[in-house]
């Protein structure tokens, strides 16, 4: 791609509720950046959701969107069984990608997904967008600056309802990477890797289909996570729980952080510091977490920094997942290995 055009045009890849609530938005609030063109496997929808968002150009075929010459990037936000393939059509288009949780269903389709687009010379990026928050971003630099003294423990809380618009493939289809784990505790283990900036080591856990998921999918689950720090986090993920709230905390030896409903999409939480001395309400400078998110990869295709969330911090991110999966599937405990591109 010829990094001097003077607009760098987007194609989605999903018309997908992510996209038409926040990732439009989030591209089109960095300069000199466009949505040209959306893909659907229906066209119908595609055209719908172009007519709605103002977007010039609608796609049934993800040929014609690749070929697309005003595309230089994709957001892909597919069902996670398709983003494998996608990925590679585009790195072999040339265009930079921005892809959704998870990556794959399989740490080495993820992997194969990333080197493609390294050779290809393509930026590659994961959408975890929770790393984005300022809530998350405040607590990390807490703990960095030791306000809570050395970290013993975590604790996420991520049990929400999905809603009913929102439901449909996540409840019903394996094939296409269902469940709680992969669309819940995935965006948990990156949030833990990014604040606790340890890597995930080991992985017990337990999960529940209770009233939602079918076809042998989870809508509950529960984990306890090692991390090579040392560090113990618990995470507590369900589709069906409708009044929790959601939330982190993180306990040291001479204090805790409490985020309070900061498992969201939302810029909104709160964090609070307990130590000896009492309670105090961290002032947080909220932001659009996609934006933010957005504007890092756009800095990464220019060359400046990384993203966000690297492509291979979502391969990670996936692997732990995973690991929770067949710890819940088997009963036993599993390790998560250290995971290098090369």
């Amino acid at each position: 791609m010829n990094q001097q055009v003077a607009t760098t045009g987007w194609g989605l890849m999903g018309a997908s509720t992510i996209a038409r609530q926040y990732m439009v938005d989030a591209i089109r609030a960095q300069s000199g950046h466009t949505v040209q063109a959306v893909m659907s496997s229906q066209q119908a929808r595609a055209e719908q959701f172009a007519h709605d968002l103002g977007i010039p150009r609608a796609y049934s075929s993800l040929d014609a969107l690749l070929a697309d010459p005003d595309v230089h990037a994709v957001y892909i936000s597919t069902t996670n069984e398709l983003h494998r393939d996608q990925v590679l059509a585009a790195a072999a288009a040339g265009k930079h990608v921005l892809c959704e949780k998870p990556l794959a269903l399989s740490t080495e389709d993820a992997l194969i997904m990333v080197r493609a687009c390294q050779q290809a010379g393509v930026v590659m990026a994961t959408n975890h967008h929770l790393r984005n928050a300022a809530t998350h971003r405040k607590m990390r630099e807490l703990i960095r600056q030791g306000a809570i003294g050395q970290l013993l423990f975590a604790r996420v809380f991520h049990a929400v309802y999905l809603p009913p618009h929102l439901q449909g493939w996540r409840l019903d289809k394996p094939q296409a990477g269902g469940g709680v784990i992969l669309d819940i505790t995935v965006h948990d283990i990156d949030t833990l890797r990014f604040t606790l900036d340890s890597e995930l080591v080991e992985v017990v856990g337990m999960s529940q289909s209770a009233a939602m998921a079918k076809q042998g999918l989870e809508d509950g689950a529960m984990a306890v996570l090692r991390f090579a720090n040392g560090v113990l986090a618990q995470v507590h993920d369900a589709f069906t729980v409708k009044h929790a709230g959601t939330g982190v905390e993180y306990h040291g030896e001479a204090g805790s952080l409490i985020g309070r409903n900061v498992m969201t999409q939302q810029p909104v939480g709160e964090v609070i510091l307990r130590n000896a001395e009492g309670e105090q309400v961290i002032a947080i400078d909220h932001q659009s977490l996609y934006a933010r998110g957005v504007a890092a990869f756009c800095e990464a295709m220019l060359g400046r920094g990384a993203p966000a969330a690297t492509a291979l911090d979502g391969v990670k991110s996936l692997a732990g997942a995973l690991a929770v999966l067949d710890a819940c599937k088997t009963g036993s405990r599993q390790s998560v290995l250290p995971l290098t591109i090369e």
